[in-house]
């Protein structure tokens, strides 16, 4: 920031044809990461015929809105939706709870083994879910919880990078201040709920973004431990949907754009705070 400022000052002509450049090469970027959503979105509401014309044309003669009328009565893709809008929602508040509730423990708290002990848990990060992917699905039979709702809310309801995430926010929160509130005769629950959580919003707002990104995404999971029909996710319906008319790509668009609402609804309400909490987030503590 001040050798921009100071780059300013000392030469603008090349301060502003800097700043040109530097648009224009992340706009032409944006444009690149963009074009495969517009086209989807453009082959969505076409006939059939007309989603591989070459030279792309992308806005239709005539917008084909029935696609995403059909795609609702050729597979129960309703239940789908429901199921996955309910682990989702489910898993994204329980994940906000425990992390939270953790992090507070390891930023705020002083007991025994609490540097160690967040450090074991933080490693596990690393450890990729193919490698311990067998031994749990042998534990949650045992549990009874295979193809079950419940189980795989479960499996989801902790995670150590929504702890590591918080914990880097919280420690930025001066201790003066819950000091204080300990005077007042505030419990640690009472602080946690209405000083902790007010201030971490932005930090908040990001585990929220990433686990409901993650949760609604997610295939390999359901795949695994989903084989009730009535049971599954929107992934899975999806994969379904392409194996039956993986010929009708304007169907399949339409059900791939309807599958995005939600997460696109999501970072639109949140990414205010979540692009405040990745910037903050790295230089607390």
């Amino acid at each position: 920031m001040e050798s921009s400022k100071l780059l300013r000052k000392r030469n603008p002509v090349l301060y502003w044809i800097t700043r040109v450049l530097l648009y224009g090469a992340l706009l032409f970027a944006a444009a690149i990461m963009l074009l495969p959503f517009l086209w989807m979105l453009s082959a969505s509401v076409k006939l059939q015929q007309d989603v591989f014309e070459f030279p792309i044309r992308w806005i239709p003669k005539e917008f084909q809105w029935e696609n995403y009328s059909i795609i609702w009565k050729q597979i129960p893709l309703l239940t789908y939706f429901k199921n996955t809008a309910f682990l989702t929602i489910v898993i994204t508040i329980i994940q906000l709870i425990t992390s939270s509730f953790a992090a507070y423990a390891f930023a705020k708290m002083q007991f025994k083994g609490r540097d160690t002990l967040f450090l074991m848990y933080v490693t596990t990060i690393a450890i990729p879910w193919q490698v311990y992917m067998v031994p749990q699905y042998i534990m949650m039979g045992k549990f009874g919880l295979t193809d079950s709702l419940f189980g795989m809310i479960l499996m989801h309801s902790f995670t150590a990078f929504g702890v590591f995430l918080i914990r880097q926010f919280y420690i930025g929160i001066p201790n003066e201040l819950l000091e204080a509130a300990r005077i007042d005769g505030l419990s640690e629950y009472g602080i946690w709920m209405r000083i902790m959580l007010p201030l971490s919003k932005p930090a908040i707002a990001t585990l929220c973004i990433t686990t409901f990104v993650t949760e609604w995404n997610d295939f390999m999971g359901p795949l695994i431990y989903l084989s009730t029909d009535s049971k599954k996710t929107l992934q899975l319906g999806l994969r379904l949907f392409i194996g039956m008319y993986s010929a009708d790509y304007q169907l399949v668009m339409a059900a791939s754009v309807v599958s995005l609402i939600p997460v696109f609804i999501m970072f639109v309400c949140l990414q205010r705070f979540f692009v405040e909490g990745i910037a903050t987030s790295g230089l607390k503590g």
